[in-house]
């Protein structure tokens, strides 16, 4: 929808960047405006009003530098408005409260213009703010409803592609706040752990066998599991999804063996990272496929599956943007710190290559060294007589080096 104004002179230009270099000012203004008019928004976690506060900021700038042009609201901003209502959609925010919140704070940015700067507008500076936010109004009221009726019946009819839908802004980073994440997932039926296990699987025919069949592999492994380890917490949920040829999930800790066994079973190799927060998938996801794209064979034939340390190494030794030298000596060296005898017998050992050697260097009996070694592997999980955890050993000791 197209709305035409004459060209703004410079009167409407300076009113538009005094409002702008007061822009939290105004923000503030307007949050407390529709917290105030609107029951539904006092109710609102911090995040979220924060997000409303952001939404508010772009709407108004947008506006004030279309007046100034002369313009109206483009397509990009459409588009825009029918993400918003799609995402209104999935954290459960009934649409016309929604709408009546953009009108209440079009009211609030026409009273501050009128408060600030009466006295410096004409008739038609004035008349072409009010058709503008009346256009705009409009406008947005149908591209919100587009969105938040799409996303609805997404859900309703789809219930497996929302989740992937998910699962993909989760791996993207396109949620905005974590409160955002939980009304979305609650409206899904779905609580996400909150230090889920991150997936990432590839393999000849993962992306043949299709989303079905990845969604399969991944419910036998978490539903396999050994008598004596415990249940997982009830209401745990899968996000799943195939995307470029790799299979993504968000899981719930499992036992790493029957995750193993499962995709080893249909030929896929994987990389399993834990201990990352909701905030932290984004990094996540981009350590594990980094690991999946660059480990050698050698790491698949050692490791079933590889893990946070296989990740950090090759992030680090390859100069990834997400590259941690002090986590991957956390993740590796970590069960070493208050065993200063077998970090000098590793340090001896990776230098000569040989327990016999490293037995004279460090002045013990080789079975002694041996002894040393395989607790080393017993602490840190790490062979460091094969040659992969060799590698992840010596990367991790060497990122700590002064």
């Amino acid at each position: 929808m197209s709305v035409h104004h004459p060209s703004a002179d410079a009167g409407r230009r300076e009113i538009r960047d005094e409002l702008l270099a007061d822009l939290e000012g105004v923000t503030t203004s307007i949050v407390e405006a529709v917290t105030a008019e609107i029951p539904a928004y006092t109710v609102l976690a911090p995040a979220q009003l924060e997000e409303v506060g952001a939404i508010a900021a772009w709407g108004t700038a947008r506006v004030l530098d279309a007046w100034v042009e002369g313009t109206s609201l483009d397509e990009a901003d459409l588009q825009r408005f029918r993400g918003i209502g799609a995402a209104r959609a999935l954290d459960g925010r009934p649409l016309p409260v929604v709408l009546r919140a953009y009108r209440v704070a079009g009211s609030s940015v026409t009273d501050l213009v009128a408060a600030r700067a009466l006295d410096r507008l004409s008739v038609a500076d004035a008349l072409a703010l009010a058709r503008l936010w009346m256009a705009s109004i409009d406008a947005l009221s149908e591209a919100l409803y587009a969105g938040h009726a799409a996303a609805t019946v997404r859900i309703s009819d789809d219930r497996e592609l929302a989740l992937g839908d998910l699962l993909a802004d989760l791996v993207a980073g396109r949620h905005a706040t974590r409160s955002a994440i939980a009304d979305r997932s609650r409206q899904l039926g779905v609580r996400l752990p909150e230090h889920p296990l991150v997936l990432v699987a590839t393999g000849g025919s993962l992306a043949e066998a299709g989303e079905a069949a990845w969604a399969s592999c991944l419910a036998q492994a978490c539903t396999t599991q050994p008598s004596s380890a415990p249940a997982p917490p009830s209401g745990l949920g899968r996000l799943t999804r195939v995307q470029d040829g790799l299979g993504l999930a968000v899981l719930p800790q499992v036992p790493r063996g029957a995750l193993a066994a499962a995709l080893r079973a249909r030929g896929w190799s994987a990389v399993a990272l834990g201990g990352h927060g909701i905030d932290d998938l984004p990094r996540a996801f981009r350590l594990a496929e980094h690991a999946l794209t660059h480990a050698p064979a050698r790491a698949f034939e050692a490791r079933d599956l590889l893990d946070d340390a296989d990740a950090a190494a090759l992030a680090l030794a390859s100069g990834h943007r997400d590259a941690d030298a002090a986590r991957l000596h956390r993740l590796v060296l970590g069960p070493l710190g208050r065993h200063p005898v077998l970090l000098h017998s590793l340090d001896v050992y990776l230098a000569t290559g040989s327990a016999s050697d490293a037995a004279t260097s460090a002045g013990c009996h080789p079975q002694t060294m041996r002894q040393r070694l395989r607790r080393i592997g017993e602490l840190t999980g790490r062979d460091p007589r094969r040659g992969w955890d060799r590698f992840v050993l010596e990367l991790a000791r060497l990122s700590q080096r002064d």
